[in-house]
């Protein structure tokens, strides 16, 4: 079991994504990942999972001229959103979450 201020900083990867998506996370995951390796395991799994949906979004962006992409979207948003704050709680409560549907990159 990950200590408590581990999981908090875990967890806080995924809450500021809310307020910077890609770099309060990359701040937190660069200078915390060589001290613990369960907030690596999040950090990492953030940094994919952004990837990721950013890929979706590009492609959703282009599939908008055959309105399918409107659809896409608003689909991406809210599974964004959901697996964020699943994410978040899984890291508090100091399980490894892998999130579904991501490229596993890094």
């Amino acid at each position: 079991m990950p200590k408590n201020d581990e999981r908090l900083i875990a967890a806080g990867i995924y809450v500021i994504s809310f307020f910077t998506a890609f770099l309060g996370p990359l701040i937190i995951w660069l200078l915390k990942k060589d001290n613990s390796s369960y907030i690596e395991y999040h950090g990492r799994e953030y940094m994919n999972f952004f990837i990721s949906y950013t890929v979706y979004g590009i492609v959703s962006g282009i599939l908008v001229i055959l309105l399918v992409g409107v659809f896409m979207l608003w689909a991406i948003g809210i599974l964004a959103v959901v697996f964020t704050i699943v994410g978040a709680l899984k890291a508090f409560e100091g399980q490894e979450y892998r999130i579904p549907f991501i490229f596993r990159l890094l």
